[in-house]
């Protein structure tokens, strides 16, 4: 196994971490151990599929893995998503761990800046438009 690899791993952990961390601070269920394992698995299909084209020369369609690893990641959103009598929570949740397995995605093919960047969005996104929501949208 190649350096490179180990760090796309790696780095995938850590950035699924910082937003796990983020979602356990706020006492949800999907958390750190979730989040962590989201981006490290999508990364491990895409470094698989990635491999696995130079294996058969360019025959192997990484895209394919790509799309079903969205659309597993779907499946698993769905299954945090309840309706209460309340209204329905969890969709932060399933949006958090898909926009997680893209940035897994995006480490594994080697886009980290970009990978980077969308988890500091993501964090803007829950932190700031959570504050905001509270201050500006808050229902009594």
């Amino acid at each position: 196994m190649s350096n490179e690899i180990i760090y796309k791993l790696l780095l995938s952990v850590f950035l699924g971490s910082l937003l796990g961390i983020e979602r356990k601070r706020k006492k949800k269920g999907a958390g750190l151990q979730t989040y962590s394992l989201v981006s490290l698995g999508t990364c491990l299909f895409t470094i698989v599929a990635l491999e696995m084209n130079a294996l058969f020369l360019g025959n192997f369609d990484i895209l394919r893995v790509i799309q079903a690893v969205a659309i597993g990641i779907g499946f698993i959103g769905a299954g945090v998503i309840f309706q209460q009598s309340s209204g329905v929570i969890g969709l932060t949740t399933a949006a958090g761990l898909w926009v997680t397995s893209a940035v897994g995605v995006a480490v594994g093919v080697g886009l980290y800046s970009i990978a980077i960047f969308t988890t500091v969005l993501s964090l803007v996104v829950f932190i700031g438009f959570g504050l905001l929501e509270i201050k500006f949208f808050k229902e009594d």
